[in-house]
């Protein structure tokens, strides 16, 4: 695996912006175009701890599998995990992943901190 990984949805501006933004500095990554090869349970647990934070503060509620899930504000942990590993639309984007830590990129700019 790449050492960064920005986990990228070509549709999405704040992606797009992200991955100009890396350019722009001369960071290498490698696109991992999640809806078309969705992470793992095993890999979505990973990248809790990547990020540390728990799986509601990275997922996108208002998409329509959201609900379509069955998923509240009272779901487990485990059950929100399960959701995003069988309907990756219900990953917030993008997500830069580098030297075992993880970042949202909402903005763009908050990426940086995991290249200080």
């Amino acid at each position: 695996m790449a050492e960064t990984v920005v986990l990228h949805n070509p549709r999405c501006s704040k992606s797009r912006q992200t991955c100009a933004l890396l350019r722009e500095r001369g960071i290498a990554f490698e696109e991992r175009l999640y809806l078309e090869q969705p992470l793992s349970l095993e890999e979505l647990r990973t990248l809790r701890d990547q990020l540390d934070a728990p799986p509601s503060a990275w997922l996108r509620s208002g998409e329509a599998a959201y609900a379509s899930a069955g998923l509240s504000a009272d779901s487990s942990e485990e059950s929100l995990l399960q959701a995003i590993a069988s309907q990756p639309i219900l990953l917030q984007r993008p997500v830069v992943i580098h030297n075992g830590r993880a970042r949202l990129g909402r903005p763009p700019e908050a990426v940086l901190e995991l290249f200080v």
